[in-house]
This record gives C-alpha cells, sequence and structure tokens, in this order.
C-alpha cells in the first residue's frame, strides 16, 4: 500500500513537471513583430486623423435610423446565429478536452441463465446450469505524466479563441453590409430624383423644340435628337428602382423580416449618410492587434503548435492508478465471501510507437509552418487593405470636392442664362440647356458621394472596427 500511494504521489509530481511539444509563443520572425508595419498608415492627412477608432463607428453618422436598423441586425442575423452556434460548441470542446483523463469510474450490473463449460475449468463432469450475477464498481485516476492532455486543453483553448475572432468578423462584416445596403437605398432614391429632375426638362426641351420645327425654325433631326435623349434619360429610371429594391431586399435578409417591416422611413430615405468629421484610423500597431482575421490566424498557430504536443504524446504510454469492487456468483449467493472480489493498483497502457506515429509528429510541425506563414499573410493583407482603403477614399474625395466645385459653376452659369433669359437676352432652349447642364452635374456629384459613403464603409471594415462592441458591453453572439 505504502509503495502505490508513493508510485501515486510520485506520478502527480512529474505530471507537473513535464510537458509535451514546444511551448507556444509567437516567433520572433512572425511579419507581426515587423516594425515598418507598427507605424503610422500611409495617407494620413487632410482626409483622416491618427485617432482610435470608435466600437460603434456607424454611430459617426448620427443617424438614429441607421443605428435601429444595426441593432436589429445584431439581435436576429442568421449569420452571427451561426457563428453563436460554433462558439458554444468550441467551449464545449474545451469542457470536454479538461475533462480527459483525471477521475473516473463506472459501475457494472450483469444477470444471465448460464451453462458453464466443465473443460475450463479442467472438470470432466458438465457444470450444473444456474443463474449467475456480476455486480462491479470501478475508479482510476490517469496521470498526464508527459503532458499530452495539457497540450489538447492549450489546443481546444486556442481552437475556442479563433472561434471567437471569427464571431468578431462575422459582426463587423455584419455592421458593414447593413450600412452599406442602407447607404444604397438612400443613394438610389437621390439619384432617382436627380434622373426624373433631368427627365422633365429633356421633356420640355423636346416640346420646346417641336414648337421651333412647327414654327419653321428648326428641324426635324433636332427633334429626334432630343426624343432619343429624352428616352435614354428614361431608360436610366427602373437602374435607380432596381438599386433601391435590392438594398431593402438585402437589408430585409441581414435583419430576418420582411420589407414592410423595416424601420419607418428606410424605404423613403433619399440623403446619403454623411461623417461629419476626419476618419479617425489609429495606426499600424493598433490595427493588428484590433483586426479579429489577425487574432483568429494567430489562435489558430498556437493551435497548431498544441498540436505538435499532443502528436508526440502518442511515444509515451498512459499511465493510470485504478481500484475494483464486485461480487461475481450464483445470484443467490451474492455479497458472500465467497463471491467477492476486489483490487487497486497501477495500470500503464502503452502502444509501441510505430504505424506513423512520428510521421504525424512531422505532420504536425508542417502544419504549424503553414499556420505561421498563413498568420504572416494575414497581417500582410490587413496592412495591404487598410492602404488601399485608404488609398481610395482620398482619391474619392478629391474626385468628389472637383466635381463639387464644377456643380458649383454649373449653378452658376444656369441662374446666369435663367436672368439673362428673363431680360430677354438669351432664349428659352438656351436656358433650358443649361438647367439640364447643371442637372447632369448635380447626378454626377450624387454618384461621386455614393462612393465616398461607400469608400468610407469600407475602410472602416478595413480597420476592424466594431468587433469591441459585444465584449465592451458584455453582449452574447447573435444579441445586441
Amino acid at each position: 500500500m505504502k509503495r502505490l500511494l508513493a508510485t501515486a504521489g510520485l506520478g502527480l509530481l512529474l505530471s507537473a513537471c513535464q510537458v509535451v511539444g514546444p511551448d507556444y509563443h509567437l516567433p520572433d520572425e512572425a511579419a507581426v513583430n515587423r516594425g515598418d508595419l507598427q507605424g503610422q498608415l500611409a495617407g494620413q492627412g487632410s482626409t483622416v486623423v491618427s485617432a482610435p477608432v470608435p466600437a460603434d463607428w456607424w454611430k459617426l453618422y448620427q443617424d438614429p435610423r441607421l443605428d435601429e436598423l444595426v441593432r436589429q441586425a445584431m439581435a436576429s442575423n442568421t449569420d452571427l446565429r451561426v457563428a453563436a452556434a460554433n462558439l458554444q460548441r468550441a467551449r464545449f470542446q474545451v469542457q470536454e478536452a479538461q475533462s480527459a483523463g483525471g477521475w473516473s469510474g463506472g459501475v457494472k450490473l450483469g444477470a444471465q441463465r448460464l451453462q458453464e463449460s466443465g473443460e475450463a475449468f479442467l472438470l470432466a463432469d458438465k457444470v450444473p446450469v444456474a443463474n449467475v450475477g456480476d455486480i462491479g464498481i470501478t475508479t482510476s485516476y490517469q496521470f498526464d505524466l508527459f503532458g499530452t492532455l495539457q497540450r489538447g486543453i492549450e489546443g481546444a483553448q486556442a481552437n475556442a479563441d479563433a472561434t471567437q475572432a471569427a464571431v468578431d468578423t462575422a459582426r463587423i462584416t455584419l455592421v458593414a453590409d447593413v450600412v452599406r445596403s442602407y447607404t444604397q437605398v438612400c443613394a438610389a432614391n437621390e439619384e432617382l430624383d436627380i434622373a426624373r429632375h433631368s427627365l422633365d426638362l429633356q421633356a420640355q426641351g423636346t416640346r420646346l423644340t417641336q414648337r421651333l420645327r412647327d414654327a419653321g425654325r428648326g428641324d426635324e433631326t433636332q427633334v429626334t435628337r432630343s426624343q432619343t435623349q429624352f428616352k435614354s434619360l428614361r431608360a436610366e429610371l427602373p437602374r435607380f428602382e432596381a438599386a433601391r429594391q435590392a438594398g431593402l431586399f438585402r437589408l430585409s435578409m441581414l435583419l430576418a423580416k420582411p420589407v414592410d417591416q423595416l424601420p419607418a422611413g428606410t424605404r423613403e430615405c433619399a440623403e446619403l449618410p454623411h461623417i461629419a468629421q476626419l476618419l479617425p484610423v489609429g495606426d499600424g500597431a493598433a490595427l493588428l492587434k484590433r483586426r479579429p482575421d489577425v487574432r483568429q490566424a494567430e489562435r489558430r498557430l498556437a493551435a497548431s503548435t498544441a498540436g505538435i504536443g499532443v502528436a508526440t504524446g502518442e511515444l509515451y504510454p498512459d499511465i493510470s492508478i485504478g481500484a475494483s469492487i464486485g461480487t461475481v456468483g450464483i445470484i443467490d449467493n451474492l455479497g458472500k465471501p465467497a463471491t467477492n472480489r476486489w483490487g487497486f493498483g497501477p495500470l500503464l497502457s502503452w502502444t509501441v510507437p510505430s504505424n506513423g506515429s512520428r510521421a504525424r509528429i512531422h505532420e504536425a510541425e508542417a502544419a504549424a509552418q503553414g499556420a505561421l506563414a498563413h498568420f504572416d499573410g494575414v497581417v500582410l493583407n490587413a496592412i495591404r487593405e487598410t492602404q488601399t482603403g485608404l488609398a481610395q477614399y482620398t482619391a474619392q474625395l478629391q474626385r468628389r470636392d472637383a466635381l463639387a466645385e464644377a456643380e458649383q459653376s454649373a449653378q452658376q452659369a444656369a441662374d446666369q442664362t435663367h436672368r439673362f433669359f428673363q431680360a430677354g437676352r438669351e432664349s428659352f432652349l438656351a436656358d433650358l440647356q443649361a438647367t439640364r447642364t447643371y442637372t447632369d452635374m448635380r447626378a454626377q456629384l450624387a454618384q461621386a458621394n455614393t462612393q465616398v459613403a461607400m469608400s468610407q464603409i469600407d475602410l472602416f471594415l478595413a480597420l476592424g472596427g466594431g468587433w469591441e462592441s459585444g465584449r465592451t458591453h458584455g453582449a452574447e453572439p447573435g444579441k445586441p
């Protein structure tokens, strides 16, 4: 008994001293440690500012309707529900890994009408048929002498952390999709109003051209050209209507509810969401800490490293100590001294390393190398996406500002021509043409504003803004 207890104590001591496989640490050569990726993001200046990216970045628009759309989407979106279920599954896998090894026990109860073989007991005569019972209780404790189970727990926890990062990715993607779809609805309505105004002006011009032809002051070619322009403008209207419906249907899917149950005024929105400040973008170091896909790739690397230890543990035996007590015999005699049995002692189970055990270790090492390469790729892609988003946003702003100046010039020209027309110094056709030119510039400016708004959304998505909100407010995945 003393020797068994000493063996058990020694096993517990050793289990805390030796762990198979490499301990995980972020490799020094990982791209995330590169100094040239940690500094200020290129393109900062008059368009953005190096300030922390807010968690609820969509609230910068100060649009209560948009806030409500995001809230409802976070509460009922199907993608978030799937991500939440995956996270719950990963957490139970951690519990499963934590439950491996240690204490275990079992109970066995059995009864049967039994004819035993006499020769099995070296008897020449037939053994009588009897009712035989078997009752037993067993318990054992498995020692994790080599840390195989510990590596399994580490791998499961790293996988759960990676799944949490996937939930965060689903959240920020959902928010970006909601803002993008809402912007599409508002932009389509705005551009549709401008297109209808342009069509009305063209209709007036066509009627005037027809009157001039009838009065002998024009020809049929001018009328045909004007009618062609009218039909061309009219053909554009369905495109804007379809874009509005597509945005509404997208919102319907994201919020998991019919279009007619979207927040009031969503269908009629005709003003783009606008951020009245410089966009906060932070710096490279903050970006790499914030983006959930970077964190997910790093946790996958940690899980792959733990997998090396799990594979290495196959080379070593499983050692446990157990005890059992029971009674076996004719049912009427169960519990009597002649049928009772008990025992305890150590148990060693070892499969001699073969059948590819070492190959599986090398396979796990290769998987870890691949996970590191993937992690580096995600880091570099995060910087690329953000730099590209900044460049595109800056370019779209410059184009929008240039079109805004052109639109102001067109408006001034239209106003001057209209005053000349009222004074009798210009024809109505010239006045109409100047107004139509101004309307065309308004349409181009509206499209440019839409592109700026979409670039803002893409930039916030690249920055990884929004994933912190669920943790900050203690919300569960899939809940607001």
